[in-house]
């Protein structure tokens, strides 16, 4: 089901696409590919929506710097110095996070209208990334699938083919809250990562993979979370060809559990302790599946790189079930 969301300033209209399952119901929009809301039941049947997400579109667009729920792209996290050299040819990017590009720049995937396809149980939503935009090159036709499965779950697959070579690193945004309101600190979180990658003051990772083991970062066993965290984690799994679990949320207090599972090789665990009015830091929890941060700057890392001729596929599934 589709409704008109609102309309942009250009007068471009905004829809919203309404998915229903299982007791799942999720909420997208055409703009920024955006999960408006995830309502779900807790232990008791009752169900809340458990992301942070603002009731229309002026909410989204007065405040883009949180990215809730956003499709983000065309590279999601940082490449240093806002530049990168791909076939011996240099490119600028927009820096907008100081000296850095963040989540593909001021005019990025999050602040774009997508069109929309209807599908059983989904929506597909596609648009195309014109050559140069925010700097990148290769004209990209990219689309994001959103679908739930028979268990309610919600499955986000993305593709992307290029004319020419480029980089692409997209993810999803979203801040979770499985208590449905007040702070996400305290739900406990296990996360199948040894090692993480260091960054250095600008949150560019140095090329280091650190442990975790000894360290608060470790959540290979359940932990209760707590503020700070804003790190690449490395997945033991690596990169893969079809989704497998790597972590996975519960909030002990409605009993709600949120599992993750992913193609992508990295994490960034993101405690969200910036947000601002109308939140208050800490509000949510972002699990932002992705390739690590610089990797086009980065070649031990894996390869952001798409190609003629090949295609860019990634999958996340965001699963939910109750515990008593």
């Amino acid at each position: 089901m589709s409704e008109l969301f609102g309309t942009l300033s250009d007068g471009t209209p905004v829809h919203r696409w309404t998915l229903e399952r299982a007791g799942v119901r999720v909420r997208v929009l055409t703009y920024g590919g955006i999960v408006q809301s995830a309502e779900v039941p807790d232990r008791d049947g009752r169900t809340e929506d458990v992301t942070l997400g603002f009731p229309d579109l002026a909410g989204y667009v007065e405040h883009p710097e949180p990215y809730l729920g956003a499709l983000v792209g065309r590279y999601a996290n940082r490449i240093g110095g806002a530049r990168f050299s791909l076939d011996g040819a240099a490119y600028r990017l927009d820096p907008n996070n100081g000296p850095n590009s963040l989540h593909g720049g001021d005019g990025g995937f999050d602040k774009r209208v997508w069109d929309a396809e209807p599908l059983e149980h989904g929506v597909r939503l596609s648009r195309v990334s014109p050559d140069g935009e925010e700097g990148f090159p290769g004209r990209l036709e990219v689309s994001a699938t959103y679908t739930l499965d028979e268990g309610g779950a919600l499955r986000i697959a993305y593709e992307a083919v290029t004319d020419a070579p480029t980089v692409v690193n997209l993810t999803n945004h979203t801040y979770w809250n499985l208590s449905g309101s007040g702070s996400a600190l305290g739900h406990e979180l296990r996360l199948d990562a040894s090692r993480l990658t260091r960054v250095d003051a600008d949150l560019i990772p140095t090329g280091e993979l650190d442990p975790v083991e000894g360290t608060r970062f470790d959540f290979r066993e359940s932990l209760k979370t707590g503020a700070g965290y804003d790190h690449n984690y490395v997945l033991d799994k690596g990169l893969t060809g079809a989704p497998v679990e790597v972590a996975e949320l519960h909030d002990p207090t409605s009993g709600r559990v949120l599992t993750v599972a992913t193609t992508e090789p990295g994490l960034q665990l993101y405690t969200a302790d910036h947000l601002s009015d109308p939140f208050t830091p800490n509000d949510g929890i972002a699990l932002e599946t992705q390739h690590f941060p610089d990797s086009p700057n980065r070649p031990d890392f894996p390869s952001t790189e798409l190609r003629p001729g090949d295609v860019y596929r990634s999958q996340t599934v965001y699963g939910f079930s109750v515990r008593s």
